[in-house]
């Protein structure tokens, strides 16, 4: 009964901790998006999916240092204390939670694992460069990045014969930056925290990182019209369907997210190089400040900890 009531309670602090954290990163991201819009696409893109996972990281955190020290602290074993309606609801949404998660994860696991199946059929492997690329026959995918253990680059016949060498080389490269930035294991985890109210906040990030990979394939002018080039070939040469969750095509989006990229590539200018932050030590300074006082008053905050989940037991 003690570690059901511990597993229950943890559960339902676990659910409200990430429902609440949830709740203020759906209303606050537009505000902190509009505050980093002078950063470059990567930059962007790395603290979107940072505040994304925001209420997973703080409530595991809080379920993890605060409840579960409380109540294997504070609690009495013996005791035949029942286990509170508000708690049990709690608890039974977040197994729900992280059971849905976990079956959305592992769908688009076999979603992918099948498409890639189908493309390696008759494909023909070139493992020259840095990451292995599937030529496929016939037309789609026109240009993909797939896999997260093992990434690959799908390219079609088509694709491949409709883009000059320079065109198709800075593609590639476009794929190789999303592998590098493990873009598909990033899209992995959004699956498996899927909440209601953050759509719109995944969208961006999606967008931010078509960009960022922009940006990673190109260097200079003429390399941003090559890939503007080959978005607008592609694009004519298919209609745009979204794959499946775990690949990443090159003409991944919206319309409105494709004549965005086209234009931000036409009006391409060397993006300043990144500083590199003098005031690092000022933040190290701070962090262990944080933690020196977390340490001295941890003990008291488990006791406020207990107190207040024995609200959610009764």
């Amino acid at each position: 009964m003690f570690a059901a009531r511990g597993l229950l309670l943890s559960l339902a602090v676990f659910t409200l901790v990430y429902a609440v954290a949830s709740a203020m990163v759906a209303c606050c991201w537009k505000f902190a998006a509009r505050r980093w819009r002078s950063l470059n696409a990567a930059s962007q893109s790395d603290r979107l999916i940072v505040l994304r996972m925001l209420p997973l990281a703080a409530a595991a955190l809080v379920t993890a240092l605060f409840t579960v020290p409380s109540f294997v602290m504070f609690e009495p074993r013996g005791g035949d204390e029942e286990i509170g309606a508000i708690s049990f609801v709690l608890g039974f949404c977040g197994l729900a939670l992280l059971a849905a998660g976990l079956w959305r994860a592992v769908a688009a696991l076999l979603k992918a694992t099948q498409a890639m199946a189908v493309c390696m059929r008759d494909a023909r492997v070139d493992g020259s460069g840095e990451v292995p690329v599937l030529r496929i026959a016939g037309v789609k995918p026109t240009l993909m990045a797939a896999g997260i253990a093992r990434p690959k680059v799908l390219l079609s016949e088509t694709a491949e014969f409709l883009l000059t060498p320079r065109e198709l080389q800075t593609a590639l490269r476009h794929e190789v930056g999303h592998i590098r930035r493990r873009d598909n294991f990033k899209k992995l985890v959004l699956c498996a925290v899927a909440f209601p109210g953050m759509t719109k906040l995944e969208a961006r990030w999606r967008e931010m990182s078509e960009m960022a990979a922009d940006d990673a394939a190109v260097a200079s002018e003429s390399e941003a019209l090559d890939l503007a080039a080959a978005l607008i070939k592609l694009s004519r040469l298919v209609a745009m369907q979204p794959p499946p969750i775990l690949m990443t095509g090159l003409l991944h989006g919206p319309a409105a997210c494709l004549n965005a990229r086209v234009e931000r590539l036409l009006g391409w200018h060397e993006s300043p190089p990144a500083t590199s932050g003098g005031s690092w030590w000022q933040g190290l300074a701070a962090g262990l400040a944080v933690a020196v006082g977390f340490a001295l008053g941890y003990s008291q905050m488990l006791v406020h900890v207990h107190t207040a989940t024995e609200w959610l037991v009764r």
